[in-house]
């Protein structure tokens, strides 16, 4: 009999396979990181058949290390970095260029372009999302217009698109023999394409993009079979079961199934979900509509979305490009070694200014320093920008829907920090609340894939599963709080309008 699920989570920075029981305990793991290619100021690359080799590696050692065969497993669930652009030759499997990542802002003519026409926010009724460089759709047209011969190809029907998830998928059911081009409602939630009621695609959006409608994939639920992995995968003629995004399979892992119940991760970047059941709410301040998720025939729910850009990336920068640190973990040690940030500030708006400012002409800026200022000043400024960009996007969230959250689920790499959960709960108000299994994302996979199969009956089996390990409670006092919140936002000021009109990434 098979007893265990395991989920694909293939994140920005690396890819992961979880293997997981019944009660969505982790049995085993693996993980590789893969190449980030950063090749001009904005441009943020992965190699998609790296992508693919690595998610082969990373099955396997799951496997082995929990001494167990495909037929220990009843199903496969995937999640994915949602906007990530893959366009491959179907014929020979063979992308025409590195995916383009979501933190990539070289499409803003693109974007500029399409803007002139209704401005930003052209499209926003149908699809729920601004314009901007994050989403899929600016990112196909790019390839399409600056990849030479691939306009060509892709109107003789000879190119598909998809982001991650699609791309794995494809692969996994046999590729160039037979695979399946499909993703979920998430994930097509984020091109700019799909109508959010009918979760079609729109040709008259497709047409403005000048996309070929024959790239795009089918459209299915979250939750359903959608093939079986190839004779010669490890997951031999296991079912593929479940897709969701990144962000959804996190929320869907915290068992935040219901309207008002929400989320937030610390990965690469943050990203607070807020579910708003079967209704389509349209934010006014700053926020994306988008699927929550979608299982089988059942209806559709959606959400409200804040997407921050850099966070967990940010403690990257400070080990990659500045040295400050030699590993994650130490950005806590330093920050631990002062008793406050010593007046500096970090915006890091790396790729522009995500939810709710959306401002792609921010870039990032450290705000305050005096010669005082330290390297364990820098560290925690680091974290605080965390939880200030957090508290900003939920300040929106509570604008939209009419509401305060009473505590705020967490999961995500960098909640095993206790010293930025603690000041996430100082500078929000609310209890932050950490679960026992911190691996949301890939658990999210994980119950979807397992519901499709009857693995698991239903949700209440699922919300039976969530145990809290911990609870941070604020520990500072409203004018302190309100003390930092204004410095804060003095310090996002400081990093708009640095992008001139004549000056190109």
């Amino acid at each position: 009999m098979s007893r265990y699920i395991i989920a694909i989570d293939q994140g920005t920075t690396s890819s992961r396979a979880i293997i997981f029981d019944k009660k969505g305990n982790i049995i085993s793991s693996g993980q590789k990181e893969h190449q980030q290619i950063l090749s001009k100021p904005g441009w943020v690359e992965h190699n998609p058949m790296e992508i693919w080799q690595n998610v082969q590696e990373v099955v396997g050692i799951a496997l082995a290390r929990a001494g167990l065969t495909r037929h220990d497993i009843a199903a496969a669930g995937i999640t994915n970095q949602r906007e990530t652009t893959v366009v491959w030759d179907k014929h020979s499997g063979t992308p025409v260029y590195n995916a383009i990542v979501w933190q990539d802002t070289r499409t803003q003519d693109i974007v500029d372009h399409l803007a002139s026409s209704g401005g930003i926010e052209r499209f926003k009724g149908a699809v729920g999302l601004p314009l901007a460089t994050y989403f899929s759709g600016t990112k196909i047209a790019w390839i399409l217009e600056h990849v030479e011969g691939a306009r060509q190809k892709a109107e003789a029907g000879d190119l598909l698109f998809g982001t991650t998830d699609c791309w794995l998928l494809w692969n996994l059911t046999g590729g160039t023999e037979g695979g399946v081009h499909v993703t979920d409602v998430t994930n097509a939630s984020r091109t700019m394409f799909m109508d959010l009621e009918t979760l079609k695609w729109r040709d008259d959006i497709l047409d403005a993009f000048n996309v070929p409608r024959s790239m795009m994939p089918e459209i299915r639920s979250s939750s359903e079979i959608y093939g079986t992995a190839r004779s010669s995968s490890l997951l031999r003629e296991t079912p593929i079961a479940g897709i969701l995004g990144d962000q959804q399979a996190a929320t869907f892992g915290q068992a935040a199934f219901h309207k008002g119940e929400s989320k937030n991760t610390y990965g690469t970047g943050c990203f607070l979900i807020f579910n708003t059941g079967e209704e389509i709410i349209h934010s006014n301040n700053g926020l994306l509509t988008t699927v929550g998720y979608k299982l089988g025939n059942a209806p559709t729910h959606y959400a409200l979305e804040g997407s921050i850009a850099v966070t967990g990336s940010l403690i990257q920068w400070l080990r990659d490009q500045l040295g400050i640190i030699s590993s994650a973990p130490e950005v806590e040690q330093l920050a631990a070694k002062v008793n406050d940030n010593g007046g500096t500030y970090i915006v890091p708006a790396f790729s522009g200014l995500f939810a709710p400012y959306w401002r792609p002409d921010a870039r990032g800026a450290i705000v305050g320093l005096t010669r005082y200022t330290n390297k364990c000043h820098l560290a925690r400024a680091a974290l605080e920008a965390v939880a200030f960009q957090t508290r900003d996007v939920l300040d929106a969230v509570a604008a939209d829907v009419g509401e305060n959250l009473s505590a705020l689920k967490v999961d995500g790499g960098m909640v095993v920090n206790d010293m930025l959960m603690q000041f996430q709960a100082d500078v929000l108000g609310v209890p932050v609340v950490r679960p026992i299994v911190t691996e949301t994302t890939a658990l999210g996979a994980a119950y979807a894939a397992g519901l499709a199969v009857g693995f698991w009956d239903d949700l209440d089996d699922l919300s039976a599963n969530w145990q809290e390990d911990r609870r941070f409670d604020p520990k500072i006092n409203r004018t302190e709080r309100e003390r930092q919140l204004r410095l804060w936002r003095k310090a996002i000021t400081k990093s708009m309008d640095w992008m001139d009109e004549d000056v190109r990434e």
